[in-house]
Parts: structure tokens; C-alpha cells; sequence
């Protein structure tokens, strides 16, 4: 029987508000590939935590409960979807109350290795490839990905797409959220927020979204 080959990785990494999710899904749609949001991931445990009245700020009591969470992400790019025991939590994940939380969820180490291990189980069933976007998909999930994109933004501009995603909230206080998110991403014991040292850098702060797809489905063209 012949050998399933080995799905081939784009990794999209970077800080919060920098495009990520936009970026990925549009290259994972040009190139005909799957798509894996690794932040929904965190945000789906969090919301579950909550569900449950776990103190989010508790690394033991969150430890506790995290392997009973179950967790299914769709990896459609057009149509991403995301269950947490059974239960679509596609727009709940987005929510104020989940977005505070994540950050001290997200740095609980029985954490990160419960959902990278779920992370690498999707990679594997991805077939000809996937793109996956999150913070430490080229440093840690997918450290032999074919091309390894560490995408920035200026703060201004993350801030003022951020508070557009949310509905328009203020762009000052949002300002503030990322800059705390970013220093708690980069700071963290377990697979902190870094870029790899085989990634290539693109900075979105100037540039569409489209200009943006377009020059990493050529860097993945190229690298093919």
C-alpha cells in the first residue's frame, strides 16, 4: 500500500491584531488548502473553563479540567468552525468575557500541550496541506512547516483592526488590550510568542489584505 505523503505546512504566526486570520484563511483559500485557527482553540477552552466556574486564574484548578474538554475545529478556510463538548461556540469564543480570560488560560502549560496535541493530530489528517495560524506554530506546532510567516503590524493599525472586528470599541482601550496580550505572549514560561528563526517577516501595517495573500501564496508557490 502506498505511503500517504506528508502534509506540507504554512505557519502564520504573530502578535494579536496583526491580520493573522484574515491572512491565513486567504491563502489557505487561493492554494485549495485546510485551514486551522489555533487562537479559536485557546478561546474554546477558556469558554469551557467558564461554563464550568473555574477560576481562569487557578493553573492547577485549570489543569484539572482541561482533559476533559473536548474540542473539534473545522478546517474549512470559507466556512472555519469550532465545537467545544458538542456545542458550536463559533460566535461565544469572540466574546468580551472569553477574551479576558484567555491570556491566563492560555499560559498554563497542561494547556498548551492538550490543544498542540490536537493541533498535530489535524495537521496529520490534512491533506495536501493546511495553513495554520497562532503564536508558536512555526516554533513549536509545526517546526518543519515549508514556509514559516511571522506576520507584525504596527500598533496602531493592529489596534484600529481589532476595534473595527469588535464593532467599533475604542481603539485607545484596544490599544492597551494588545500591548498586555503581546507582553504576556512573549513572556510566558511554555512556547512563548517568538519568531522562528527560519521565518520570514511581512509587515501588513501598509498593505491590503490582498497584497498581503498574494505575497506569501508566492512565497509558497516558490518554496513547492
Amino acid at each position: 500500500m502506498p505511503t500517504r505523503p506528508t502534509p506540507f505546512v504554512v505557519a502564520v504566526d504573530g502578535p494579536s491584531g496583526s491580520g493573522k486570520s484574515s491572512t491565513a484563511r486567504g491563502v489557505a483559500t487561493r492554494l485549495g488548502l485546510a485551514y486551522l485557527d489555533t487562537g479559536a482553540m485557546y478561546r474554546g477552552v477558556t469558554w469551557a473553563l467558564l461554563q464550568r466556574g473555574v477560576d481562569t486564574n487557578d493553573p492547577a484548578a485549570v489543569a484539572a479540567v482541561v482533559p476533559q474538554i473536548q474540542i473539534v475545529s473545522g478546517t474549512d478556510p470559507q466556512h472555519p468552525t469550532i465545537t467545544v463538548d458538542g456545542v458550536d461556540v463559533a460566535v461565544q469564543i469572540r466574546g468580551e468575557d472569553v477574551v479576558r480570560h484567555v491570556s491566563p488560560v492560555s499560559t498554563v502549560p497542561e494547556v498548551r500541550t492538550h490543544l498542540v496535541d490536537l493541533q498535530r493530530a489535524t495537521i496529520a489528517a490534512a491533506d495536501p496541506g493546511i495553513v495554520v495560524e497562532g503564536r508558536d506554530i512555526g516554533t513549536v506546532v509545526a517546526t518543519d512547516a515549508l514556509l514559516k510567516i511571522y506576520l507584525v503590524a504596527d500598533t496602531r493599525a493592529r489596534a484600529a483592526r481589532r476595534a473595527a472586528e469588535e464593532g467599533g470599541s475604542d481603539a485607545a482601550a484596544t490599544a492597551a488590550s494588545l500591548l498586555s496580550r503581546d507582553r504576556i505572549d512573549s513572556t510566558r514560561a511554555t512556547s512563548p510568542l517568538a519568531k522562528a528563526d527560519d521565518a520570514v517577516e511581512v509587515d501588513s501595517t501598509s498593505l491590503s489584505l490582498e497584497e498581503v495573500v498574494d505575497h506569501i501564496v508566492t512565497l509558497v508557490e516558490e518554496r513547492r
